[in-house]
């Protein structure tokens, strides 16, 4: 897959700080992490790794990615900002997953989960996402949530009520992330919230790669 190609070529990116409690070469660890995150199931990318003379399981796999706390980069000054939310099921419950792109480039710049969705929520979100990037003077697209229009005005951010043009761009994003979390993911079951959130910004750093 060519998605998997550019990924593994900037597999430099990943940083490994845990890798004094592994047995496994770093270099299986990134390309694990990789292929995973680029679209290969657990199943497949222990196999591919198997090809390498790497024998682990699913679950060493998973926990690389989760340990490994990939994020967005921080630090961007985007001039657009794409703000929702979408539902993820873990464990049979529903969390909302909170995400803010940079239109220009479709790129994450920051992920949360959360068990519900609310306006104190939101805010937590938006502090966040302040701290991690410049946003003061960016404009943010969003729908009608109230929610998210009066977290925005706490913070005295400046936004949009729009439902089509650049704010596709968050749309498109969240479908990709859905895609791979039916293909892969299958609900979450039996992770806790928070191995699932690593998981989801770990897919976060991966997708801002292809872009």
């Amino acid at each position: 897959m060519a998605e998997i190609a550019r990924l593994i070529e900037g597999s430099g990116a990943i940083e490994l700080g845990f890798v004094e409690r592994e047995r496994t070469p770093i270099w299986a660890m990134e390309l694990g992490i990789q292929i995973h995150l680029g679209g290969m199931s657990l199943s497949d990318t222990v196999s591919m790794l198997d090809r390498y003379g790497v024998d682990r399981s699913r679950t060493a796999v998973h926990n690389w990615v989760t340990k490994a706390d990939l994020q967005p980069d921080p630090g961007q000054s985007p001039n657009q900002v794409a703000l929702d939310e979408t539902v993820i099921r873990v464990n049979d419950q529903q969390y909302w997953l909170y995400a803010a792109i940079d239109t220009d480039t479709n790129k994450y710049l920051h992920v949360r989960l959360f068990p519900t969705y609310n306006s104190g929520v939101a805010s937590i979100f938006l502090g966040e996402l302040k701290q991690k990037h410049d946003v003061e003077d960016a404009e943010f697209l969003v729908d009608g949530a109230p929610w998210l229009h009066a977290a925005l005005h706490r913070h005295g951010l400046r936004f949009h009520h729009v439902t089509h043009g650049n704010r596709n761009a968050i749309e498109r994003v969240f479908k990709e992330l859905k895609r791979r979390t039916d293909q892969f993911a299958n609900h979450f079951r039996h992770a806790h919230p928070d191995t699932v959130e690593s998981w989801l910004q770990a897919l976060a750093f991966s997708q801002n790669q292809l872009n």
